[in-house]
């Protein structure tokens, strides 16, 4: 009998994994519909800058919840995929009626924030369940998020 499950993994560790990549995925979730809204909903000077780059966050996020939904998957667990689960599990609050630049992006950042907490959280437990699926995927979240965060900053201290 082996101890190790379909991808040569401790089960016990990706259990683990895929309950936090199921945080993650929910945290994902509100990020994408708070874009997507503030994408709809902005208004003002910047109005055609924001909202391509509005359309630019959501149509990544929902890229990452893909990528996150199956690594869940591979892992041989199952995804979450109820509205009320994520807003249950998420750390990151649904932003509703935002037309101001400066409030949406200080939204996103602080989506941002949260979804590095997690993903770091994510990168320690792969690297030591030797998971280099997870722990690629993760490591390229955060290399892209961490410019990010430093873009939308510097955007918002004029």
């Amino acid at each position: 009998m082996s101890t190790k499950n379909q991808i040569g993994l401790d089960p016990a560790q990706s259990k683990q994994l895929a309950e936090k990549l199921n945080v993650l995925l929910a945290n994902y979730q509100l990020f994408y519909i708070n874009a997507r809204g503030f994408h709809w909903n902005i208004a003002g000077d910047k109005f055609f800058e924001l909202h391509l780059k509005f359309e630019e966050i959501y149509n990544d996020a929902l890229l990452k919840i893909d990528e996150i939904a199956e690594r869940i998957l591979t892992l041989g667990y199952t995804p979450i995929h109820a509205y009320s689960d994520y807003i249950n599990v998420a750390s990151i609050k649904e932003a509703t009626n935002v037309s101001d630049g400066k409030v949406a992006l200080g939204k996103v950042l602080e989506g941002l924030q949260a979804l590095l907490i997690l993903e770091r959280e994510l990168l320690e437990l792969s690297a030591e369940a030797n998971d280099e699926g997870t722990n690629a995927l993760m490591s390229d979240y955060i290399r892209l998020q961490e410019k990010s965060v430093w873009m939308y900053s510097a955007f918002l201290r004029n």
